[in-house]
């Protein structure tokens, strides 16, 4: 750390993301990335002439964009706004949402980014705890005079809040945004993007990194109220208007055009993650129930950080979280059919190994 930072920033811990090694090659089920490559529209979008139009900048409205997600989402161009990825989204929020006398909440053990952004903005807030059984208590986040960042599903644990929930929660913050990050309820979840015409107060981010097979592009949206667009707008505006690139513009289109395709590749990973899910029961295994791209399991034979590293010695990645709370548990990305015969087959090599 040099002398030059500024002091406010000294004891920022930073986001830790998963890992991704260059050293060999893994079967990766360690970021919740898709297993699936982006359709063949999004693969011809991306293409030489695209790439020769990189000498200009991008248009910084992606009026476009903005009107074919309107249009598959039924809704209109003025609740819809877009940036680089939904943490850039998620980061403008804490910034336009939170000050030194309103802060966040957010669930204690959910995307760790939550917490860095608040450090970031240095902003007051609240961790509130999961239930014992890893759901969140909908009346925990009653009045609390914050911004509420909720990740539904959550994550690590792939658990999900009805609506009927998420629609109290917003009632009972009426002075203050409500954000639900549905980075991954393409998988199984219900959206709560139909709100935003009931509720001035909130804001629903999701992202192409996922469903969509676009983590290397960097595209997330959002749905609200068409002032709060305004109010993130302005932030965009006041630090990066060009922050969604050509090619990312390019790709985003093509895949909206195929979206049917990106919707069948979902039912395939939630067909393998009901398939792995009982396999690993069947291994005794605890399998929290998912509504997400990846499962949250644990295993009375091997401590979760035994089995990630045992895992990643046979060249499969998984993600292992330190907390105390959590330390049993791992994070189980869903790839392809083939991907988890192979994990399913090292964990059963492991065990065995361990029982002789």
């Amino acid at each position: 750390m040099s002398r030059y930072l500024n002091p406010k920033y000294k004891n920022l811990e930073a986001y830790t993301p998963g890992e991704q090694p260059q050293n060999m090659k893994y079967i990766k089920l360690n970021t919740n990335e898709s297993p699936y490559p982006p359709s063949d529209g999004v693969l011809s979008a991306v293409n030489a002439k695209e790439a020769s139009l990189l000498r200009l900048y991008s248009d910084p409205e992606s009026k476009d964009l903005k009107k074919a997600i309107a249009d598959l989402y039924g809704v209109n161009e003025k609740n819809v706004y877009l940036s680089n990825g939904s943490d850039d989204i998620l980061n403008f929020c804490f910034m336009a949402f939170t000050s030194e006398n309103t802060g966040a909440a957010f669930p204690e053990i959910s995307y760790g980014f939550y917490k860095v952004f608040a450090d970031l903005y240095g902003i007051d807030y609240d961790r509130i705890p999961l239930k014992e059984d890893f759901t969140i208590n909908p009346a925990d986040y009653y009045g609390l005079g914050k911004l509420i960042v909720i990740a539904n599903p959550n994550a690590p644990t792939g658990l999900m809040l009805s609506l009927d929930d998420i629609e109290k929660i917003i009632q009972e913050n009426p002075e203050n945004v409500v954000l639900i990050d549905e980075a991954y309820v393409d998988f199984g979840g219900n959206s709560a993007y139909k709100l935003i015409d009931k509720y001035k107060n909130l804001i629903v981010v999701q992202t192409f990194s996922k469903s969509r097979s676009m983590a290397g592009a960097r595209l997330g949206f959002a749905f609200a109220d068409e002032e709060l667009i305004e109010d993130l707008e302005k932030i965009k505006f006041s630090t990066n208007p060009y922050n969604v690139n050509r090619l990312t513009t390019a790709a985003g289109l093509a895949a909206l055009r195929d979206n049917q395709y990106y919707m069948d590749r979902c039912k395939e990973i939630i067909e393998t993650r009901n398939f792995t899910t009982e396999e690993l029961v069947k291994l005794g295994f605890e399998v929290l129930p998912s509504n997400a791209n990846f499962i949250f399991a644990k295993s009375n034979d091997i401590d979760g950080l035994s089995l990630y590293q045992e895992l990643k010695n046979k060249g499969i990645l998984i993600r292992h979280f330190s907390d105390e709370k959590i330390k049993d548990y791992n994070r189980i990305t869903i790839g392809t059919r083939e991907e988890m015969e192979a994990f399913l087959e090292a964990v059963k090599t492991i065990l065995k190994e361990k029982k002789i």
